[in-house]
C-alpha cells in the first residue's frame, strides 16, 4: 500500500496504545473489587496511572491529529461516511467522559497510590455521590468498549468482505 494511503506511524502508534490502554484498564477494572479491601490498593493505583497515561496519550493524540497528522479521504461515501465519522467522534467524546470522570472520582475519593502518596482529595463527595460517579465512569467505559467494538468489526469487514485496503491503513 502506497504510503499515501496510509497514517503516518504517531497516528498508528497512537491510535494502537489507545486502543491497547483502553482494554486494559477496563480489563482492570472488572477485577478491582474481586480483591479484598485492604489489598485494592496495588489494583488501584496501577488503573489510575494507567488512565493518566492515557489522558496523556489522548491529549497528545488530540493535538497531533489537529496539527501534522495526516488526514486521510473517507473510505466510504454518504450515509457510511457519515456513520464512521459519528463513530469516531462518539468514541473521542467517551473517550474524554471516562477520563473526566474518572479524575473526578480520584479527587472524589482521594485515592492511596501504591502506598506513597495520595491523590488529594478535593471534592468533598460523599459515599453515594462517589458511587454515583463511580457508576457514570464504568458506563462510558462500557460505551467505549461497544463503540469500538463495532469500529472494529466494521474495519474487519472492510478488510475481508469489501477488501478496499481501509485496515491496512492503520496498520
Amino acid at each position: 500500500m502506497s504510503d499515501q494511503l496510509r497514517y503516518d506511524s504517531r497516528t498508528i502508534w497512537l491510535h494502537w496504545a489507545t486502543a491497547g490502554l483502553i482494554v486494559t484498564l477496563w480489563g482492570l477494572a472488572q477485577i478491582i473489587d474481586e480483591f479484598p479491601s485492604a489489598d485494592r490498593v496495588w489494583p488501584r493505583s496501577l488503573h489510575i496511572i494507567l488512565g493518566v497515561t492515557l489522558l496523556a496519550i489522548y491529549i497528545t493524540r488530540a493535538f497531533w491529529r489537529l496539527g501534522r497528522g495526516r488526514h486521510l479521504p473517507p473510505a466510504d461515501s454518504g450515509v457510511l461516511a457519515l456513520a464512521a465519522k459519528a463513530a469516531h467522534y462518539g468514541l473521542y467524546a467517551l473517550v474524554a467522559a471516562t477520563l473526566g470522570l474518572g479524575l473526578v472520582l480520584a479527587v472524589a475519593r482521594g485515592d492511596n497510590m501504591l502506598n506513597l502518596f495520595h491523590v488529594p482529595k478535593l471534592i468533598d463527595a460523599d459515599k453515594a455521590l462517589r458511587g454515583m460517579l463511580g457508576e457514570w465512569h464504568g458506563t462510558a467505559a462500557n460505551g467505549i468498549l461497544i463503540l469500538a467494538a463495532l469500529h472494529a468489526a466494521a474495519a474487519l469487514y472492510h478488510h475481508f468482505v469489501l477488501k478496499d485496503g481501509v485496515l491496512r491503513r492503520m496498520l
